[in-house]
């Protein structure tokens, strides 16, 4: 049995029980380690704090692991129960759905345990979960890769007045391109993008595009360590945000649409209502 058991979004205590149950009766444990991670990271630290509250030894899975060498895993699932671990909600990144169909074309059983994501996390805010449109990624712009298919989702979104979730770019264990040429994997330091580079990247898309979907004064709302005990959420226009230190990562960043009087009544007590609004929201939200 393959048991992929979603983490939750903060520590390791947001495993659900039926989650820590499962981990307890499996064999082998990988967690996935390129989509998200929590609040005190994967170091050999954040692992320990795992294992001693699971009680079991976990491997770390990077993107390599999962996405080309998935038949091991899956090969100890077909004769005993391993679990595989995911920050935040299984389904919260297609490769989970792929390791999914995977072990289904191998007779693998399959059993999934839901926990919190960022998908649904985000509504603390007060935006309304079924006011959202298509969700996007901001990926780190390169001096020669400056993607910007996110555009058009956005102004779709914001034609319908509708709210837009942009999840922002993770890089951990890429491959430099210099080593890729070279033949020899070299790989770079973690990069986590911030709320401020993503700013940035919209507003340098929007100025070279020209059309309007949105400008330094269009509302959003900044998350930053969602599901955290030191949360922070910020809301204010995009040239506000871009003054606001959030901190350490994960980040992400919602564009708003058309706002109802409930929403916009939740969401003023995160607006940035001074110079201390900072230190504020890192004590409130």
């Amino acid at each position: 049995m393959l048991y992929i058991i979603g983490l939750g979004l903060g520590d390791e205590r947001d495993i659900t029980l039926r989650g820590l149950e499962a981990v307890k009766k499996c064999s082998k444990v990988f967690i996935e380690a390129y989509t998200s991670l929590l609040s005190f990271g994967l170091t050999s630290h954040g692992l320990c704090t795992l294992e001693n509250l699971y009680g079991k030894s976990i491997t770390l899975a990077d993107r390599e692991m999962v996405e080309e060498k998935a038949d091991d895993i899956l090969s100890d699932a077909r004769h005993s129960d391993v679990g595989f671990l995911v920050v935040g909600d299984p389904f919260g990144a297609t490769t989970h759905s792929d390791l999914v169909v995977r072990a289904k074309k191998l007779g693998v059983d399959v059993k999934v345990i839901h926990n919190a994501s960022v998908m649904n996390a985000i509504g603390i805010c007060g935006l309304q979960l079924y006011r959202y449109g298509e969700t996007v990624s901001i990926p780190f712009f390169t001096e020669t890769w400056r993607p910007d298919s996110f555009y058009e989702k956005i102004q779709r979104n914001r034609m319908l007045g509708l709210h837009t979730l942009c999840l922002l770019d993770i890089r951990v264990k890429e491959p430099s391109l210099e080593s890729l040429c070279r033949g020899k994997k070299q790989y770079e330091p973690p990069r986590y993008m911030t709320i401020n580079t993503a700013i940035e990247q919209l507003l340098e898309v929007e100025q070279m595009r020209g059309e309007s979907a949105f400008c330094e004064d269009t509302d959003c709302v900044g998350f930053a360590r969602l599901g955290s005990e030191d949360q922070m959420i910020v809301a204010g226009s995009m040239r506000q945000l871009l003054e606001v230190d959030f901190g350490a990562p994960l980040h992400c960043l919602v564009i708003a649409g058309k706002t109802h009087p409930v929403e916009e009544e939740m969401l003023d007590f995160y607006k940035l209502k001074g110079e201390s609004a900072e230190s504020e929201h890192k004590q409130t939200a």
